[in-house]
């Protein structure tokens, strides 16, 4: 009877340990995860470099702000050659 309560006690003892490493192994996958995504988000994700986070100013260093300014700019650009000016002196 005892051999089988000290075969118990021993089989009870090594799960517990295999648990626990498992556990520690968990969570040091779910920390090592965590911050290779938080390393991939702040290589991927555009920063401003402005240092603004709304408004004009972050629009201007955006791919949508740049793509706007150039369609203004050649908007702009295409108006004042179409506009026909008035001619100033009486011929």
């Amino acid at each position: 009877m005892d051999s089988i309560s000290s075969l118990a006690s021993s089989a009870s003892a090594m799960l517990a340990k295999q648990t626990a490493e498992l556990n520690k192994a968990a969570s040091d996958a779910k920390a090592s995860f965590q911050s290779s995504l938080s390393k991939v988000q702040s290589a991927v994700t555009p920063r401003p470099n402005t240092g603004f986070k709304s408004g004009a100013t972050y629009e201007a260093g955006t791919l949508t702000g740049q793509t706007k300014a150039a369609f203004s700019s050649a908007l702009t650009a295409i108006q004042s050659a179409v506009t026909i000016r008035p001619s100033t002196g009486i011929k």
